[in-house]
This record gives structure tokens, C-alpha cells and sequence, in this order.
């Protein structure tokens, strides 16, 4: 097992283009396995351009702008291959592409989509937030258990021979009116919030991603060092 995580930081980059680099290295990753050969893990994080993406599961009537709207919002919309339905991207938020061997961690899928989340709550505390998960549905939520539940950060993921590929989105610093032209993750009544929004400031985006990047290679490293305990 290697529970060695290769980071990457690609900046700010297109979403096909991002898509295309993360198929690259997750049908590398299904190649090494069928071979039965060590595998990598990569944890990549970037930043998109304005983007909505539909997971394979979603609904388009939860897209509420048509396209010339979209062109006005400087906006594309992208059928994609992850789970979950439709979500945001765009400036000042993390979006992260763990492409994971599960088989490295011992870990099954929904156990995987549990860690991710744990490691959002546990930076989301550095930070003074209080966060949870909420009962049938992915990602992390501030007041999940009353009618103010809004989601902070979206978790959509696809894998293949145990392993992942797309991920997860952090709402740090990011626009939420572009939220308000979709049902997020195919929500009617629930709402979207961001570290920015519930703080009152912008955050340093950098020391965030440099926190959650440490959170989740110590989390991962961990889980296979308590297994060998």
C-alpha cells in the first residue's frame, strides 16, 4: 500500500481542461492496477472560471439561466461524469480533485466521501465554523438540523476499480450570486454560504488551501498508519 499524496496546484484553469488532465492520470492509475502494479495518489487542487456542472444523476430544469443568460454571466455549462447533481464553480473557491487508489487507504467509497468531509470540518473549525454533515445528502453544512442549512462545500465524485476521480468544492471567497441561478445540488429549499459570508472578511485563500492541503494528507496518512497499530 502507498499512502504517498503527490500534490499539484493548477491555478486557475478551464474545466475541460482540468477534466482532461484528471482522465489522464485516473486511467493511468486503472492501467498500474490491472497490471498490478504501485499506484500514486494525487491531490490537486484549482480554481475554475464561471461553471456550472451537472453531475450524471442531475436534473437540467435545476439550471435556471438559458444560454444566452449564461454568455451574459461569462458563465458555460458542462454535463460531467461525477455524481450529484448541479453545482457552481468559480473564483475564490478551492475545488479539489483527489485522483485516489482507495485500495492504498483500505477504504471503501462512501467511507472515502466521509473522510473528505471530515477533513472540511475539521479546517472549517480552525476557522471558527461550525459545520456538519447533513442525513441523505453529501458535502458540509452549517445548521443542518434547522431550516437555515446551507451547504459550504459541494462533493461530487466518480471512481473506477476503486479509484477517484473529480471531488470536492470549498466556497471560500467565492461570488454567491451565481448560486442563485441554479437549485444547488438540485435544492429548492435550502441555501449556499462561504467562509467569506460567515466571517464577515475575505480570507487569506492561500493559507486556506495550505491548511486544507495539510488536513487532508495527515488525515489519509493517518488512516493507514491507525490500521498497522
Amino acid at each position: 500500500m502507498n499512502n504517498t499524496i503527490l500534490y499539484r496546484d493548477w491555478g486557475i484553469i478551464e474545466y475541460h481542461e482540468a477534466w482532461e488532465e484528471q482522465e489522464t492520470i485516473f486511467n493511468e492509475t486503472i492501467k498500474k492496477k490491472k497490471l498490478q502494479q504501485p499506484t500514486d495518489n494525487f491531490l490537486i487542487f484549482c480554481e475554475h472560471p464561471h461553471v456550472y456542472t451537472l453531475g450524471k444523476s442531475g436534473k437540467e430544469e435545476n439550471m435556471l439561466l438559458n444560454y444566452i443568460q449564461l454568455q451574459a454571466k461569462n458563465a458555460s455549462f458542462v454535463h460531467t461524469d461525477r455524481g450529484g447533481d448541479i453545482t457552481y464553480h468559480g473564483f475564490g473557491q478551492i475545488v479539489g480533485y483527489p485522483i485516489f487508489d482507495l485500495d492504498n487507504f483500505n477504504l471503501g467509497l462512501k467511507q472515502y466521501i466521509h473522510k473528505i468531509e471530515d477533513c472540511m470540518i475539521d479546517l472549517l473549525k480552525l476557522y471558527d465554523i461550525n459545520a456538519t454533515r447533513l442525513e441523505k445528502a453529501t458535502g458540509v453544512w452549517l445548521d443542518a438540523d434547522n431550516k437555515n442549512a446551507r451547504k459550504i462545500c459541494a462533493i461530487g465524485v466518480r471512481s473506477s476499480k476503486f479509484v477517484t476521480m473529480h471531488g470536492f468544492a470549498l466556497n471560500v471567497n467565492t461570488n454567491l450570486d451565481y448560486f442563485s441561478h441554479i437549485n444547488p445540488c438540485g435544492f429548492v429549499d435550502k441555501g449556499v454560504t462561504s467562509m467569506e459570508k460567515e466571517l464577515g472578511q475575505k480570507l487569506d485563500f492561500t493559507e486556506v488551501k495550505e491548511q486544507l492541503r495539510t488536513i487532508i494528507e495527515n488525515y489519509f496518512r493517518q488512516i493507514l498508519f491507525d490500521i498497522y497499530l
